[in-house]
């Protein structure tokens, strides 16, 4: 059985404290540890301790070490939590000093089969063992066994791979700008410009970041693509406007936006994108790559809404872990590109895509998808009922495993203070949202603690006036 105490200020217990555990109803305990009372919720999973990297075999004497390499050796373009994480298991993971931490984060929406999955692994393992790379010279047995599943089980005709979300959303741009030159053989100047969203986020190379919101990821790096016209998220009668014949290549849409603060509009804003696009000649991409593959408790994400896109970019989760992109689209696009028009070194390789067959196979069942669904709404219920009076806590929402905890003050102290009890979280939005997107395996006690430790970790706003 697996425990984690809850210290609301301290860091997580260590083998050398002195304890003293009294039973409680329900399998909790009240422990004391060098004097101070903590909450332990148990979990009745079975976990098996992990051995700890031996830090000393890659010359590290511990994870300070580790940090200040760091700070020599790699471009500084990550604010990273100071912890250094070796090693996990289903939803936990595990510092360098063997500090236990559930995991509700999952590599930022990628873990969704948690950490170390045995099917995965398995598949993994084969493979390597088999065949890793080719390129794409040559055809490679997994790779089309991906296609023909994700086609199988989706809207699409056919499928563009390759390493990463915003490698998928500069493959769409393209696809789309090919697209209506086809589709207008004989103009000048077929459409070329896009519509894009408040609060979107589709990646951090130059396409994909044309297409971000957040001015301060696109500005120091101007000029970007031009012909992006950002609109109000949902807004129908402004969207309405600016879908327009001749000048629109394509809508780009986050069914459910996770970077800019767990947003979902209406069926109605969707079958509106839907109308327009067709009236206009545009083509309609869905970014699922994160709220995508079954993070939703739907397959995909827009199904929810009964709205089908053009093109749908796919990454995060589909490969468990490994780096993966993917582009469904219609054969009616598909027919507009050629050979040479896109290309990888690297995307769609035989080890890469054995692994995400694992994850689809998984993911795709209906029984694992209900399950999604079911722990999505025990989430938001738990969490609006221990949160929910607290003033600093506006709103709880989501779908599936997609939530957010919307805050009026900044959620970096709530998060730092969850990574001393034991818990990883993430935020969004403007800084005043906490993203909760745990492994999609996450059991319901595992959830029941994450509130606990929210819930315990909140008094850490009452210092914070930033907004």
């Amino acid at each position: 059985m697996s425990c984690m105490h809850v210290f609301p200020n301290s860091s997580v217990s260590q083998a050398n404290t002195v304890r003293r555990v009294f039973k409680l109803e329900g399998g909790r305990t009240l422990v004391q540890v060098n004097g101070q009372r903590v909450i332990s919720a148990c979990l009745n999973v079975e976990v098996t301790a992990p051995e700890f990297a031996n830090l000393g075999k890659l010359g590290f004497g511990e994870s300070k070490d580790v940090m200040e390499t760091e700070g020599r050796v790699i471009v500084g373009t990550y604010a990273r939590t100071p912890i250094v994480l070796v090693s996990g298991k289903g939803c936990k993971l595990y510092d360098a000093e063997g500090r236990e931490y559930l995991d509700m984060s999952s590599g930022i929406a990628v873990n969704s089969l948690g950490h170390g999955d045995p099917t995965w692994l398995k598949a993994v393992i084969e493979q390597a063992n088999t065949l890793t790379h080719v390129s794409n010279i040559y055809y490679s047995i997994p790779q089309v066994e991906l296609a023909k599943r994700l086609v199988a089980c989706s809207f699409s005709d056919r499928v563009f791979f390759s390493n990463s979300g915003t490698e998928a959303n500069e493959a769409a741009v393209k696809f789309a700008r090919k697209f209506q030159r086809h589709s207008h053989p004989d103009a000048k100047e077929p459409p070329t410009d896009f519509i894009s969203f408040t609060n979107s986020f589709h990646g951090r190379t130059m396409g994909a970041l044309a297409l971000t919101s957040k001015e301060h990821y696109r500005s120091p790096f101007e000029p970007v693509m031009p012909g992006v016209t950002f609109v109000e998220y949902g807004n129908i009668e402004a969207t309405k406007e600016l879908i327009q014949k001749g000048k629109t290549a394509a809508v780009f849409v986050e069914p459910i936006q996770g970077e800019g603060g767990i947003y979902s509009a209406t069926k109605e804003f969707f079958r509106l994108l839907r109308s327009a696009c067709d009236d206009a000649g545009a083509l309609l991409v869905f970014d699922e790559v994160q709220c995508g593959l079954g993070r939703t408790g739907h397959l995909w994400a827009h199904e929810s809404y009964g709205v089908f896109p053009d093109i749908m970019t796919l990454a995060k989760p589909l490969a468990g872990g490994l780096p993966i992109g993917a582009v469904l689209v219609t054969e009616r696009v598909a027919s507009a590109i050629n050979f040479g028009d896109h290309g990888s070194t690297f995307a769609g390789s035989p080890l890469v895509c054995n692994a995400a067959l694992a994850v689809l196979e998984k993911i795709s069942e209906p029984s694992f998808l209900a399950s999604v669904t079911k722990k999505g709404q025990y989430l938001k219920q738990i969490l609006t009922q221990k949160l929910g009076h607290n003033p600093h806590v506006k709103e709880v929402r989501g779908l599936g495993l997609i939530v957010g905890i919307e805050l009026d003050v900044q959620a970096s102290p709530l998060v730092d203070a969850c990574r001393e009890a034991g818990l990883l979280v993430l935020t969004a939005g403007k800084g005043n949202v906490v993203r909760l997107v745990p492994p999609l395996i996450i059991t319901e006690e595992e959830l029941e603690l994450a509130a606990e430790v929210l819930s315990g970790s909140l008094p850490a706003l009452d210092g914070s006036n930033s907004k």
